[in-house]
């Protein structure tokens, strides 16, 4: 019901839980956390004009929480505070400041920095909260994937730029939620082959205010003013409703939705920031700080955005757990990846893989179940923090990321090291203490170049983002092949598309959980942007136009899944010596060189860039046994390959050759021995026959 001036509105005593907005049989019972507060006021809008309709000091409190029931009040009724604090050290909340409640479920509309409405009265900048009643949100829904480890395959994508171009999402769905989940873009998902989509940040944010002032903005959304409320900027009219819907189409589908979460600081920034919502009620709680030797007190920066959360304090783990679980059932989504998840681990100030807020997200029936990924690393102290996880976590690999790119650019001393990320990185996620699939294996991420930019461009060209093109990445491990940038040289081209395919399939036949970046198989470019984060623009939009390139480029991405998919010991190879699990379904591993001599110690260590690895599968009786044969040449020479040889009088099918463009163009060989492995490509064979390629 919404409010109108007419009615009246009184207050009750309420309850101090939950925490945020409650609808009751009564009216709404309003909760809010602020320990020093020497006032709270609650303030309820029109939900037409936003226009103020009255200020209620809520006049109950059990110890640090201030609480209220409002009358004649219910769902959808906006909403905020303003606190009275006093001054303190490192800022203070005066009333003409209006605060966002940390608890609010959805906002009225997009936050927006402007400088003028916060120095006058913040009221005119701030959206409000809507009051929700969890009745209106029906638990049946469509079931979610539940899928295998092993088969997960994911897509990182941004909500508006998947769609913002698409030709056949209609116009005022482009760049939404309900455009996300038009039947045009799952089908291309579908088609793909992928499992899972994981969506850059979707929780309201707003755009840093210098960043605004320079008449740009924070494209990416890593800067959120609320943990719980979806962004409005993608929806059409209501946010929470609308990416409801967008969860059920993907789960009908049968596909995952994981979310990017940023749970390492907020829009508030550091000294000087705005005051919009946890600054306000709980400063000092919210955040770090530490002390400079003369006794004055800063922001701790371990995100490099201004500020960091403190997430060891009790109200803010709660807060933090509450809106995880806020987005497993109310807007349904499979799974999360942490940014910057080391914050996630301080106590207050180190890191600690027992650190409560860890052990808690362990123990919780809910949250336990989720797909969890932590982007390893902050750039506090003590951050780099690769395979310091629990064994139910997923973890981005770097390592993975820079070592793949610098063997296929054909730098010294990278062969070893490639063939221990082939095999899932047992150097860092070790047997018998993290499955096969932990390393979230990455060649490409939204922070960085893209694939087509990766083959295409020496350095970062930032220029756009106007800060002289300082910011970005400067080690990318990237090569131009002979021109920086765009050519109409078709040997340069030529080398450039099967550096993707190498790449591509180096990732899909690699041990783990492969990620694959949203456009990369549409072959994307940025312009050389590693660093687009407030290009709002064609710099980021996927661009679906595909020429005979392109479209050859999307139909070998789609064939690699498949082979992966087809395949128990491509996707999830279970060793002997692995004692993470009782089943095997591999028995013997030998690498081998160009003439079809066993590797032996000595040989990782020279400068070799050509190898064969040999999977000889096992099978529980009545199971076809796998087996496989893969050979890498990064160098710029063709090879004639020994393969190994077999006891079958059959030879070895060549499955994949990525010296070929185009599918079609790929035989139907059968060899014996002898393969002439083309200069830097990948070649895979099998022996067990598997279902006919789909082109």
């Amino acid at each position: 019901m919404n409010v109108s001036v007419e009615q009246k509105w009184f207050q009750t005593t309420g309850h101090h839980a939950p925490l945020g907005a409650t609808v009751t049989t009564e009216g709404v019972n309003f909760a809010v956390y602020s320990p020093d507060a020497k006032a709270v006021v609650l303030c309820l809008y029109s939900s037409d004009t936003e226009e103020t309709l009255c200020e209620i000091p809520l006049a109950n409190k059990t110890g640090d929480i201030w609480h209220g029931l409002i009358h004649g009040i219910g769902h959808r009724q906006l909403y905020a505070y303003r606190v009275d604090r006093g001054h303190s050290e490192l800022h203070s909340s005066p009333a003409d400041k209006l605060l966002i409640d940390p608890y609010a479920k959805t906002l009225s509309r997009p936050v927006h920095w402007n400088a003028r409405q916060y120095v006058n009265d913040s009221h005119f900048m701030v959206p409000k909260g809507l009051v929700i009643d969890r009745r209106a949100y029906p638990d049946q829904r469509p079931h979610k994937p539940n899928l295998k480890p092993h088969m997960r395959i994911i897509y990182e994508a941004h909500m508006k730029g998947l769609t913002q171009l698409h030709p056949q999402v209609p116009a005022e769905q482009r760049g939404k939620y309900l455009g996300a989940c038009h039947p045009a873009v799952l089908s291309h998902l579908k088609t793909l082959g992928v499992t899972s989509v994981q969506f850059l940040p979707l929780t309201a944010c707003m755009p840093e205010p210098y960043i605004t002032e320079k008449g740009m903005t924070n494209y990416w959304g890593y800067n959120p003013v609320s943990f719980f409320a979806p962004e409005p900027r993608y929806a059409q009219l209501n946010a929470l409703d609308e990416l409801r819907t967008m969860v059920d189409r993907y789960h009908e589908a049968g596909l995952e939705v994981i979310v990017d979460v940023v749970f390492n600081h907020t829009a508030e920034g550091g000294k000087g920031g705005p005051v919009l919502s946890f600054k306000g009620f709980c400063p000092y709680q919210a955040y770090l700080y530490e002390q400079a030797p003369n006794g004055e007190l800063f922001f701790s920066n371990h995100s490099g955005c201004g500020n960091s959360i403190n997430s060891s304090q009790p109200m803010m783990m709660k807060l933090i757990l509450d809106a995880l679980r806020f987005w497993l059932t109310i807007v349904g989504v499979d799974g999360f990846r942490f940014d910057l998840a080391a914050s996630l681990g301080r106590e207050p100030q180190h890191f600690t893989k027992t650190a409560g807020i860890l052990r808690a997200m362990q123990q919780d029936p809910l949250i336990s179940q989720a797909v969890l990924i932590a982007e390893p690393w902050d750039i506090g102290p003590g951050g780099y923090q690769l395979g310091s996880f629990n064994s139910d976590w997923l973890e981005v690999n770097d390592k993975y990321r820079d070592n793949v790119r610098a063997f296929w650019r054909g730098d010294d001393g990278m062969t070893a090291e490639f063939a221990t990320r082939l095999f899932g990185s047992a150097d860092i996620f070790g047997k018998g203490r993290r499955h096969i699939n932990t390393s979230v294996n990455n060649i490409t991420y939204h922070d960085g170049f893209t694939l087509h930019d990766l083959v295409s461009y020496n350095e970062r060209h930032n220029h756009a983002n106007g800060e002289e093109n300082q910011d970005g990445h400067g080690h990318n491990l990237s090569a131009n092949y002979g021109v920086e940038g765009p050519t109409q040289d078709e040997a340069v081209l030529a080398l450039r598309e099967k550096q993707k395919r190498n790449m591509f399939a180096t990732l899909l036949l690699s041990q783990g959980t492969p990620h694959i970046l949203g456009a990369d198989e549409l072959s994307k470019t940025q312009q050389g942007n590693n660093n687009a984060y407030c290009q709002d623009n064609d710099i980021n939009w996927y661009d679906w136009e595909l020429n005979k390139r392109r479209q050859d480029f999307l139909n070998f991405c789609g064939y690699v899944i498949a082979l992966r998919k087809s395949s128990d010991v491509l996707s999830n190879l279970l060793e002997q010596d692995d004692s993470w699990q009782q089943r095997t379904n591999v028995s013997q591993i030998r690498w081998f060189k160009p003439d079809g001599a066993v590797k032996e110690t000595e040989d990782w260590h020279d400068n070799n860039r050509t190898f064969g690895v040999e999977i000889e599968g096992s099978a529980e009786p009545g199971a076809p046994i796998e087996h496989w044969f893969i050979c890498f040449n990064t160098d710029d020479t063709e090879v004639r390959f020994k393969l190994p040889t077999l006891a079958q009088p059959s030879g070895w099918q060549l499955r994949l050759d990525t010296r070929y463009a185009c599918l079609q163009e790929q035989p139907e060989i059968c060899i014996q021995q002898i393969f002439s492995q083309a200069p830097k490509s990948v070649a895979v064979f099998c022996y067990a026959p598997l279902p006919e390629r789909k082109n």
